[in-house]
């Protein structure tokens, strides 16, 4: 590839595999892996460790943004996030809990707005494959490939049953793709950066595929193409 800072937007529903394939998918191409889902997980983590309930209290966790500083730096050739200078525990943003209020804190505006600059900073590390729900909409409408990958509820139940400490005890398949449909819900229907395919964004269906399957796709297309 010729240009060296391009972006690759990968949008789609909890679950739905783009974490995985935007992952694989930079490997692939010789970019850098951004996950704006943790970038928002990181601040759920944050606002629940302070005692804030992003639900009851979403003023409280836009005065929370004063004193927080997400970004992601590059250690050791790879990119990762860091929280006021701190790396960020995975562990501790991909816990049930956190996974529970992730959409309440995604949909408060302001805290969007925020969000909006520390992720097109990510645009100065170099050929960047991002993920998340409004990517090829709202934070770069403008990438040079847009993808939606998505799967049905149950499918995508599946996969997050297989991501260990990721579903509360006593789940099940059924009640986790429940609790998938509900989130597609509350995420399609904000007010602010809904989860909707970018116009001009190719839709990617990955039931029955494997995230690697996926990603030779996407890798393809990509590669086929002058930059």
């Amino acid at each position: 590839m010729s240009d060296k800072f391009f972006q690759v937007a990968i949008d789609g529903p909890a679950a739905s595999g783009k974490s995985t394939v935007a992952r694989l998918l930079a490997g692939r191409i010789g970019g850098y892996y951004i996950n704006t889902g943790d970038m928002y997980r990181t601040l759920a983590w944050t606002a629940l460790s302070r005692g804030i309930n992003p639900e009851r209290d979403p003023d409280g966790v836009v005065a929370m943004l004063s004193s927080c500083d997400v970004h992601y730096r590059i250690v050791d050739g790879k990119p990762l996030l860091h929280r006021n200078g701190e790396p960020v525990p995975q562990a501790a943003i991909r816990a049930p809990e956190v996974s529970g209020v992730v959409s309440q804190v995604a949909r408060i505006p302001a805290l969007r707005d925020w969000m909006l600059e520390k992720q097109r900073e990510c645009r100065s590390l170099g050929i960047i494959i991002m993920e998340g729900r409004d990517i090829g909409t709202v934070i770069f409408p403008d990438a040079k490939f847009k993808f939606f990958v998505t799967a049905s509820p149950m499918e995508r139940a599946r996969r997050r049953f297989a991501q260990k400490g990721e579903v509360p005890e006593g789940a099940t398949v059924e009640s986790v793709a429940a609790d998938i449909a509900r989130r597609d819900e509350i995420d399609s229907n904000r007010p602010v950066a809904p989860l909707k395919p970018a116009a001009d964004a190719e839709i990617i269906q990955t039931d029955g595929y494997t995230a690697e399957e996926v990603t030779e796709l996407l890798a393809k297309k990509i590669l086929s193409e002058r930059v």
